[in-house]
């Protein structure tokens, strides 16, 4: 026994010996926290949501549209619903589509009251939304999107004959891209949508004045949208006029501004007269 003690005193005065000691001690250390934190980060989480299907946008979610898996904690961040019921009844955002198989993150997911119309945000109280009538041609195969910015050029033939195009309108923010039906073109990948105009907002003179050129047929005019700063080819038979210049025929060759007003107060006059006028049912018999 005496030999032994001896054996280990001997053993623990070498210093070789300690620092093997002290290294292989590190390393226990070092691999029992490592396991400890790696199986913290592996150990499952039950019943994470994820889309049983391609969710498009502006979809309000089922409990149909979901499925449920495990999920290794590490890799659920913080912007990520962890229960059905923090999405079942919520919309998908406005242009992002939920792909199968995903798991859901707050900045995919509103509530029906945050969802908004594309078509209106943003319009300044003091602008009027206006519909501008295109197709594929005109938006230079699809190619206009939502927050670009176009110049409206017109074409038109003057009291001369003279055919002459000019910029109308100019750096204006395109709000929304519909089809005939009233869809956002750009929303949905599982559809063909074809563009039927374009929404953007104008104040009440430019309004009125691009309606007005919208109808001025006898004159063969041809209104059409123009990337920002792109500008437009014209050949030797065709005069480059300023926008004023187009202003001025437009206003030149329609009515007044204030008389669409005061026929447009008339019309509505008129609606207010019918609407709230009650017949007289016992004169009628």
């Amino acid at each position: 026994m005496k030999n032994i003690q001896m054996s280990l005193k001997r053993l623990f005065k070498n210093k070789n010996t300690v620092t093997i000691l002290g290294v292989v001690a590190i390393i226990a250390t070092l691999f029992i926290g490592y396991k400890i934190q790696v199986n913290r980060a592996v150990a499952p989480i039950p019943n994470i949501p994820i889309a049983a299907e391609t969710i498009q946008p502006r979809t309000k979610i089922t409990k149909e549209m979901l499925d449920y898996i495990s999920m290794a904690s590490i890799a659920i961040k913080e912007n990520t619903y962890k229960t059905g019921a923090e999405v079942i009844g919520k919309y998908s955002n406005v242009n992002t589509i939920i792909p199968a198989g995903s798991m859901f993150y707050k900045e995919s997911i509103v509530a029906e009251k945050e969802l908004p119309d594309a078509a209106f945000i943003d319009i300044p109280k003091n602008k009027i939304p206006y519909n501008f009538p295109v197709d594929m041609d005109s938006t230079y195969g699809n190619s206009i999107f939502p927050s670009n910015y176009i110049d409206i050029y017109m074409k038109a033939e003057d009291e001369n004959g003279t055919l002459m195009v000019g910029k109308l309108i100019e750096n204006v923010k395109v709000l929304a891209v519909k089809d005939s039906s009233g869809n956002h073109v750009f929303e949905n990948t599982t559809e063909s949508r074809t563009p039927a105009f374009l929404i953007f907002a104008l104040d009440a003179q430019m309004n009125i004045l691009l309606r007005k050129a919208s109808y001025m047929y006898d004159f063969s005019i041809e209104l059409f949208p123009v990337p920002h700063g792109t500008g437009i080819k014209t050949d030797n038979q065709t005069t480059v006029v300023s926008s004023q210049r187009l202003q001025d025929f437009i206003n030149a060759n329609t009515i007044a501004n204030d008389e669409i007003k005061a026929e447009e107060e008339t019309k509505q006059a008129e609606k207010d007269k019918n609407i709230t006028t009650v017949p007289n049912t016992s004169e009628a018999r």
